[in-house]
């Protein structure tokens, strides 16, 4: 059999072709995605004002619907529009949407953090993708002042290739009213496993969403998110409203480089199911705060653990600072549900909601007192 013989130049295709194919192979790391900041423009020609008008004119990414292509400043109304990260951002219209093609690694969690604004429409909600998973998220609860807030979204990687969809699923009269959408990032998930050591996963926050430098109102984990593919490994939000996620970049954190703050109030819940023994004693220890973001006033943090609760104030300067708390329980049942909340409300002086800041958490078996006795 004839041996085929390439050529300078056909060596030099095939190596392209082969650097080519490793370089799709190759994961996406964390960060923002290609143009998730939509910093790479369209060509003029594809523009009708601040419509997009081809599928394939924003670099790296693909569109349907009707979506602009807004520049920080831009006016509309009365309405003056910033950018949170750069100059530019897209708007999704009526039933626009917003795809890109990932690289991941098969059965890998990741994160998808953007942000997003609203303009002028009431109910504003997106649907977010990745095949076969979903979420719903609503976007019409401003927490920040700047009307710009970041969210954050978790899938499991069933394919080494899959789409990222963000979807406006509204129907407006105004086709132009829709969300702002910028700063499209992902980040690796490692679910951290149980220790000896403490009950709970994830008890410092430290493994979460991707936080996108320069922005200062965190991330929202948004509401109804549960543990299994939840962007906080470990943690669900059992609540209506979402609860915040906060680096130490940007606010006070108790302890390590990450704390989540319950920006709520009551509707506005962090759970975690763990494993218990039942009739045994247990001790589930934690750091009650403020984030140093301007949230003062007498806050108080509800915790839960099987028939056990306990109420935590503490009072708030709004320059940081926390303190330690304890809540001792007997476990009832081989599962047992430990959640955090705010009791009350709160805002800053700009009208932004905040709240106490939670950090630090576990839980550990404790010899009862009728044991020690009976020694």
């Amino acid at each position: 059999m004839a041996k085929k013989v390439l050529s300078g130049s056909a060596t030099a295709v095939a190596v392209l072709l082969l650097c080519s194919t490793l370089q799709l192979a190759a994961a996406i790391k964390d960060g923002l995605l290609p143009n998730g900041n939509f910093e790479e423009k369209p060509k003029a020609s594809d523009l009708k004002g601040t419509q997009v008008m081809s599928r394939y004119a924003i670099p790296s990414w693909e569109v349907t619907g009707f979506v602009e292509y807004i520049e920080s400043g831009h006016k509309q109304g009365d309405m003056l529009l910033v950018v949170p990260e750069g100059a530019y951002a897209v708007r999704l219209g009526n039933e626009a949407s917003i795809k890109q093609t990932l690289n991941v690694t098969k059965g890998v969690y990741y994160s998808i953090t953007f942000c997003a604004a609203r303009t002028c429409a009431q109910d504003e909600r997106l649907n977010v993708s990745v095949t076969p998973d979903f979420g719903v998220l609503p976007v019409q609860t401003a927490y920040s002042s700047t009307g710009w807030d970041c969210y954050a979204w978790a899938f499991l990687a069933l394919f080494e290739r899959v789409t990222l969809v963000i979807h406006n699923t509204g129907m407006e009269e105004d086709a132009a009213c829709g969300p702002l959408i910028d700063a499209v990032a992902i980040k690796t998930l490692f679910p951290p496993s149980l220790t000896k050591e403490n009950l709970l996963k994830n008890r410092g926050f430290e493994e979460g969403p991707y936080v996108v430098p320069n922005t200062t109102w965190g991330v929202l984990i948004p509401p109804n998110i549960e543990d299994d593919h939840s962007p906080l490994p470990g943690w669900m939000v059992e609540s209506l409203k979402a609860v915040k996620y906060i680096d130490s970049d940007h606010f006070s954190v108790p302890q390590g480089t990450r704390a989540v703050e319950l920006v709520a109030g009551k509707e506005s819940a962090l759970a975690q199911v763990v494993r218990t023994i039942p009739g045994k004693s247990y001790a589930l220890t934690f750091s009650v705060g403020d984030a140093g973001n301007g949230c003062e006033g007498s806050m108080v943090v509800e915790a839960f653990a099987a028939r056990s609760t306990v109420k935590v104030p503490y009072v708030s300067s709004g320059r940081g600072g926390y303190k330690r708390a304890v809540l001792r329980f007997v476990a009832i049942a081989e599962r047992t549900r430990v959640v955090f909340l705010s009791t009350y409300y709160h805002t800053k002086t700009d009208g932004s909601l905040c709240g106490p800041v939670v950090d630090d958490a576990s839980v550990l078996s404790v010899r009862s007192p009728t044991s020690r006795r009976r020694r």
